[in-house]
């Protein structure tokens, strides 16, 4: 028997050090990568600093931190309301709020495990024996007897191998992942309701321009009309005129159908029945703020995209469950304790000589399961490996995201100030070309094609105004929300918590 302890006591050790690494390190992403954007590289100024040569730092995101109110950059009354109105009333977001909400209380019951469970039991029992069982001669006459119980019963499981713990860390990682879900699908909401918002600015200046250039047709062709009865122009002239009317008319309810689809998409993000918004028309502005979005560092991506800080938490929730499969191969050991009264006469039950007790402690193992845990290490180390693939695919897509957000921003700006200058010229050309005309000393085909530049070149210069604001906000939204400036933050601390910060 003494050889027997000696030879035990090492081997529980032993195995008491292996259950302290049942699960695995972290995973390494083995990514690599770049110190800045390339599509931010050509305007950045010269920075020999630490931070510019890509020194890589694993991404601490801060799910607790808002992200910023970005929107307030843009500097406009209308799309703050819009904003306030979407994340109170978007079915998307009470969908990812609940199951941030239900991710939570999984974890709280996760760690309840670590806690000793403690239950109150009371109740009664009839029951004859038989001779055998009491240990009597047999034709001996037991008549049946009833007993009364009351009692604590209270269990605790000694976390030996860190099951319970890697179920804890598991479950804490999934909450994370969820709340990290809720404020992608909150930044995600964000971005398309001001964009959906620009997009309907820009028709509505798109409207404009063409209702101005109807009404200009409509004069022409009425000029038209009048010096055709004296005799000045031909009729060819007259159905020119009146082709040039008829399809700007075409144009511009084309514009109004595209802008009614917009305020119907608009109108599902804000929770709302489009039968029951309506968004008054608010044509977009040359000089409309746009505010320039710094694209920052790959280690601040990381920490500011929701999407990424989701894949890192279920690459940890992963990691833990490798751990939590691998503890069922270890022993487990389990205290038990229940005390309490038993009596065969209910007045008797709380006697002090019915009082019981009992107390067990029980050490078990598996030996021979069919492979069912070895099946279940294998899949949750698959599992582990999905997750990590994933992980540096997200992060990939990242950086993907945001280099097609500059080059887009960097194209529409450069548009931009083109068409400034051909905007100018145009107006010029068709101005000179109509006091030609009415002199007679250019025919109407000359006309025509000045003006049909014109507009073209005007609406051009309207969807690229539009552009520039949208696809800053898509930069935006590739960045993971704001860009950190103290303005922004402050602003965001007077506009309140989100819904996933709040108790659910």
């Amino acid at each position: 028997m003494i050889a027997l302890r000696h030879t035990f006591t090492p081997l529980m050790l032993a195995l008491v050090l292996a259950g302290c690494a049942t699960a695995p390190e972290p995973r390494d992403a083995q990514l690599s990568v770049p110190a800045g954007f390339k599509e931010a590289q050509a305007n950045a100024p010269t920075d020999t600093s630490a931070a510019s040569q890509g020194h890589w730092q694993t991404a601490q995101p801060s799910e607790a931190a808002h992200r910023g109110a970005w929107w307030l950059a843009f500097d406009d009354a209308a799309l703050n309301e819009l904003q306030q109105q979407a994340e109170a009333a978007n079915p998307s977001l009470a969908v990812a709020a609940a199951r941030v909400k239900a991710a939570r209380a999984s974890l709280g019951s996760a760690r309840a495990d670590r806690l000793p469970q403690v239950g109150l039991n009371a109740g009664v029992a009839r029951q004859k024996f038989s001779p055998a069982q009491q240990g009597v001669a047999e034709g001996t006459n037991l008549p049946p007897g009833t007993v009364w119980s009351a009692g604590l019963t209270a269990s605790y499981e000694v976390d030996l191998f860190s099951r319970v713990a890697n179920s804890v860390n598991a479950a804490q990682a999934d909450a994370q992942a969820s709340e990290a879900t809720y404020r992608s699908v909150l930044l995600a909401l964000q971005a398309d309701v001001a964009q959906a918002y620009f997009q309907l600015r820009t028709l509505d200046a798109d409207v404009a321009v063409l209702e101005r250039t109807l009404g200009l047709r409509q004069e022409t062709s009425d000029l038209i009309g009048k010096r055709r009865d004296a005799g000045d122009v031909s009729e060819l002239d007259v159905a020119r005129a009146r082709t040039e009317l008829a399809t700007t008319r075409a144009e511009l309810q084309g514009v109004r159908g595209q802008r009614a689809q917009v305020e119907h998409a608009l109108a599902l993000l804000l929770g709302k029945a489009p039968a029951n918004f309506t968004m008054p028309a608010q044509p977009l502005a040359v000089d409309a703020r746009v505010p320039h979005v710094p694209a920052g560092l790959p280690s601040t991506l990381l920490e500011r995209r929701p999407d990424v800080a989701a894949a890192q938490a279920q690459m940890m929730a992963a990691t833990a469950r490798v751990g939590q499969a691998r503890s069922a191969v270890f022993p487990s050991l389990v205290l038990t304790a229940n005390g309490g009264n038993a009596s065969y006469e209910l007045r008797d039950l709380f006697d002090w000589s019915a009082r019981a007790w009992l107390v067990n402690a029980v050490l078990s193992m598996p030996l021979f399961d069919g492979g069912r845990n070895k099946a279940n290490i294998t899949r949750a180390e698959a599992a582990l490996d999905e997750s990590v693939a994933s992980y540096r695919q997200t992060v990939l897509a990242a950086f993907g995201d945001v280099e097609d957000k500059l080059s887009g921003l960097a194209a529409v700006r450069g548009q931009t100030e083109s068409l400034d200058e051909a905007v100018v010229a145009a107006r010029r050309s068709a101005d000179l070309a109509d006091k030609r005309y009415r002199a007679g000393e250019d025919s109407y085909l000359t006309l025509i094609d000045t003006q049909r530049s014109l507009l073209a070149i005007e609406r051009q210069a309207v969807q690229l105004r539009g552009a520039w604001a949208t696809t800053t906000v898509g930069l935006i939204r590739a960045l993971g929300g704001s860009w950190g400036e103290p303005a922004a933050a402050q602003a965001l601390a007077t506009q309140g918590k989100t819904q996933a910060d709040k108790p659910l």
